[in-house]
């Protein structure tokens, strides 16, 4: 794909970023083989070209040179609500995306109502997608392609706009497709999905295969390039309009372990009030792949009251004695109302860290969390004070 010049330029403007002749490869020597059987999961930051791999393979765009060989029927899911079409119910998308992804009438009609029951949106079924959600377009799009019973499934990361429990239900399905003896490649950057469902991982990088091989050690390999965050200032983002208090900065001012496997962690936490305001602070704590571990408010917990100043003041945060494994952990900070369940600000991932000392006997989240929760059994003790 040849570079074009910047058609919003106005008259005698210069385009400095013209690339006009240069040669953009969105994959370039990219040849790897998928066994019968076998998920295969993709990962790479965006702009690598995982996408377009998907594409080819789907047959939707065709390469500039090389070949692609496929041995079975091939279904994908590579965007929200792909094959529909917008004044159609839902109920008639189901026939015409069946149709475009190789199913006879008489096929979709027999698996009509596992599609509908696996898509929960039996409700609105005679309802035009035009009026759906982006998740209700999920569920009903993975419904019909995951029912197509295709030699090979292909999925992008469009599953990430559906709920928690959905995605739970979509990981089961491909599993089971992957046990019946088929073939999945998963596009995803939840690499908690990623480890939980594939086989085998390739990492690409700027179009290019960078490695390929065993699940967790290709996502090792990846996240050892994401750098650690340490705090900066927030730039603006979607919050709650009508907050009396948001969140201007956040910074990790020190994380220290002890020789009992201890680790402490202490955050400055900048925030700016219109008016006198009781309210929370919440710390969420999850591994670098998504896994929930630990959660706290000083506050809720300890039926503490916190009231804010007028204009920017300081709050000092310190998470003491977690019992966490080696590895890189990931803090979202949340400002909630004290009396009603709303939240005034929420930013996620707003600090990560390293814990380098390993203590076998206090291994923090490698726990499975307890039955009916998301958190694993960690302790901590936290306390917090403004200035």
């Amino acid at each position: 794909m040849r570079g074009k010049p910047n058609p919003l330029l106005r008259i005698g403007e210069t385009d400095h970023g013209n690339r006009d002749g240069e040669e953009v490869w969105a994959l370039k020597d990219v040849s790897f083989t998928v066994e019968q059987g076998e998920i295969l999961g993709i990962i790479g930051r965006n702009g690598a070209g995982k996408s377009t791999l998907l594409k080819i393979l789907s047959r939707v765009t065709a390469p500039t040179s090389g070949r692609v060989r496929v041995k079975g029927r091939i279904a994908s899911l590579l965007g929200v609500g792909t094959g529909f079409h917008p004044e159609l119910s839902g109920r008639e998308n189901i026939y015409l995306n069946g149709a475009i992804l190789g199913m006879s009438k008489q096929e979709v009609t027999r698996k009509f109502d596992e599609i509908v029951d696996f898509s929960e949106v039996e409700k609105f079924i005679d309802t035009p997608v035009k009026r759906y959600s982006s998740g209700m377009y999920v569920r009903l799009a993975f419904a019909v392609a995951a029912h197509l019973d295709p030699e090979i499934l292909v999925v992008d990361e469009v599953l990430a706009v559906g709920d928690a429990e959905f995605q739970k239900k979509c990981l089961g399905k491909m599993g089971e497709v992957a046990h019946e003896g088929r073939t999945v490649l998963f596009v995803s950057h939840n690499m908690a999905s990623i480890s939980a469902l594939c086989h085998s991982c390739m990492q690409i990088v700027h179009g290019r295969v960078a490695d390929m091989g065993e699940t967790n050690e290709i996502i090792s390999q990846y996240l050892q390039n994401v750098p650690t965050n340490a705090g900066a200032k927030i730039p603006d983002r979607n919050i709650n309009n009508n907050a009396p208090i948001v969140i201007k900065e956040i910074n990790l001012k020190s994380v220290e372990q002890n020789s009992e496997g201890g680790t402490r962690i202490r955050l400055h936490i900048v925030c700016h009030s219109t008016a006198l305001t009781p309210f929370n602070i919440e710390w969420h704590l999850s591994s670098v792949v998504g896994q929930r571990i630990a959660f706290g408010s000083p506050q809720h917990f300890r039926n503490e009251t916190l009231f804010s100043k007028i204009g920017l003041f300081n709050v000092f945060l310190e998470i003491d004695d977690m019992r966490l494994s080696a590895g890189r952990y990931v803090l979202d900070i949340r400002l909630s109302n004290k009396k009603k369940p709303i939240y005034y600000d929420c930013f996620n991932d707003a600090i990560s860290f390293d814990v380098h000392m390993f203590d076998p006997y206090h291994i923090g989240w490698s726990y499975a969390p307890p039955a009916g929760s998301e958190y694993g059994p960690i302790n901590f003790s936290d306390k917090i004070y403004i200035e």
